[in-house]
C-alpha cells in the first residue's frame, strides 16, 4: 500500500493499489488451496465454487448474467477476443455455406478516434486482411460525434467498437445511443469500460452492448485478471485454441486466486457505487469532490490553465489539463519529490509525441505539449489534494519563470 513518505499518488487511470479485501479473498488460493478449478475431485471442487462465485460477484457488478463473463488475462485480451472474435465468427459463417446469401458475412468495423491501442490495433490487424474500418472522429471534447457515426454504419458492419470514457482526457461517450444505432443496423455493439469500471455505474442493459471489456488493476484488483462480458447469443468465435474453459474463449487453466480477487474488488465497487442511507457519500462522489477541489486550487493560482475533454460529460475522478508556457514532462519531473502523475496514457507516457487522444481532439502542440493528467482514487484525501496542489503551482511557477 502507499506510504506516507510516498510522493501523492495521482495516476489511479494507470493502475490502481489492490484492495485490503481482494488480498484477502486471493491468499488462501495461493496457500493452502491450489486445487485446478476444471478437476472434479475434492482438491477441484472448491476451485470450481470460488470461480463461479467470482463470476457471479462480476455479474452484478455490470447487471449481468453469470454465464455472460468470460475471465481474461487483461482489457487488452478482452478487447482482441471481442473484436476479433466476432471477425471470426463472421469468417465462419461465410465458409460453412459459401453460396448461401442468407450467410454473407459482413466485413466492416467501426471505432472511434480515441480507441486504447488494445482495439485500434486489432482493428488495424484486420484491415491488412482485407476487412474495412471506418474511424468515426471526435470533437474538440473528445466526444464522438454521433451523426458522424450514424454516417458510418452499412448494411455490412459487423460491429462498432467505442469506449465508454477515455483512459486520458476522461470524456464520456453516449454509448446507450451509439448502441441504438448499431443495433437498429444490425451491428453488434462493443464498449471498453476498463476506465470507467469502479467510477461510473454500469449495467450492460442500460448500455444497450453485446460485449463489453473490464480490467482488473483499474478498480482495486490485482494486474493480471479481466473480464469480458458476452451477451446471450452473440455469435462470437475463439482466437485461441485450446480446451474448454471459459466457453472456449479463453481456454487455458483458470488463475483462481486472480479470479477471486477481481470478484472481491467487484463487490466492493457494487456497493460503493450505492448511495446508502446515512453511510458516507458513494465513492463516485467524493472523487469528484476531489477532483473539482484540485482544479479549483490549480486554476486559482495558474492564469491561462485549461481544461481537456468534456467540462460535464467526464470520469468523476480525471483531471487533464494544460498548463501554460511549460512542458507536462517537464513539470512532473520538477515535481516528481511531492506527485506522481502522468502526461497520458502509461501506454505511451515514455514518448514525447502528441497522443493521438489529444491529436483527434484537435489540440495545438503547445496545449498537448503541457498536458498532465491528474486522477484522483476511492483513498485521496483533501490533505493530499492540497499538497499536491501546492507542489504542482510551485513547479509551474519556477518553470514559467
Amino acid at each position: 500500500m502507499l506510504r506516507v513518505s510516498d510522493p501523492i499518488y495521482l495516476d489511479y487511470n494507470a493502475t490502481t493499489p489492490v484492495a485490503p479485501e481482494a488480498v484477502e479473498a486471493m491468499l488462501p488460493w495461493l496457500r493452502e488451496q491450489f486445487g485446478n478449478a476444471s478437476s472434479s475431485h475434492v482438491f477441484g471442487k472448491p476451485a470450481a465454487v470460488a470461480v463461479s462465485q467470482a463470476r457471479k460477484q462480476v455479474a452484478d457488478m455490470i447487471g449481468a448474467h453469470p454465464e455472460e463473463i468470460v475471465f481474461t488475462g487483461c482489457a487488452t485480451e478482452s478487447n482482441n477476443i471481442a473484436v476479433l472474435g466476432v471477425a471470426a465468427a463472421q469468417e465462419h459463417a461465410l465458409s460453412v455455406t459459401p453460396g448461401d446469401a442468407r450467410s454473407t458475412a459482413k466485413h466492416h468495423l467501426v471505432i472511434s478516434a480515441i480507441e486504447h491501442p488494445a482495439v485500434m490495433a486489432p482493428a488495424i490487424w484486420l484491415r491488412e486482411r482485407g476487412w474495412s474500418v471506418t474511424i468515426v472522429p471526435v470533437d474538440s471534447t473528445g466526444r464522438i460525434q454521433l451523426e458522424r457515426l450514424e454516417e458510418a454504419l452499412r448494411p455490412d458492419t459487423a460491429l462498432v467498437s467505442v469506449m465508454h470514457a477515455n483512459n486520458e482526457v476522461g470524456t464520456v461517450q453516449p454509448i446507450a445511443e451509439i448502441a441504438h444505432l448499431a443495433r437498429a443496423g444490425g451491428s453488434l455493439m462493443h464498449t471498453d469500460a476498463a476506465q470507467s469500471a469502479g467510477k461510473l455505474p454500469l449495467h450492460v442493459d442500460d448500455l444497450g452492448v453485446d460485449l463489453l471489456t473490464l480490467a482488473g488493476h483499474k478498480f482495486y484488483a490485482p494486474k493480471g485478471v479481466g473480464a469480458l462480458y458476452v451477451r446471450r447469443g452473440t455469435p462470437i468465435r475463439s482466437i485461441l485454441h485450446g480446451a474448454d474453459q471459459e466457453r472456449g474463449l479463453r481456454p487455458g487453466t483458470e488463475n483462481v486466486a486472480l479470479i477471486v480477487a477481481l470478484g472481491a474488488a467487484a463487490a466492493l465497487v457494487t456497493a460503493s457505487l450505492q448511495p446508502t442511507p446515512g453511510a458516507a457519500a458513494p465513492v463516485n462522489v467524493s472523487m469528484l469532490t476531489m477532483r473539482e477541489r484540485l482544479h479549483t486550487r490549480l486554476r486559482a493560482a495558474i492564469p491561462g490553465l485549461l481544461l481537456n475533454g468534456h467540462p460535464d460529460e467526464r470520469l468523476p475522478n480525471t483531471l487533464h489539463i494544460s498548463f501554460p508556457r511549460v512542458s507536462g514532462r517537464a513539470l512532473l519531473s520538477d515535481a516528481a519529490d511531492i506527485v506522481a502523475a502522468s502526461v497520458g496514457s502509461a501506454c505511451h507516457s515514455q514518448h514525447d509525441a502528441v497522443s493521438g487522444v489529444l491529436a483527434a481532439m484537435g489540440l495545438d502542440a503547445a496545449r498537448a505539449a503541457g498536458a498532465v493528467r491528474l486522477s484522483v482514487g476511492r483513498m485521496t484525501t483533501e490533505d493530499e489534494v492540497d499538497r499536491a496542489a501546492d507542489g504542482l503551482i510551485a513547479s509551474w511557477t519556477r518553470l514559467a519563470g
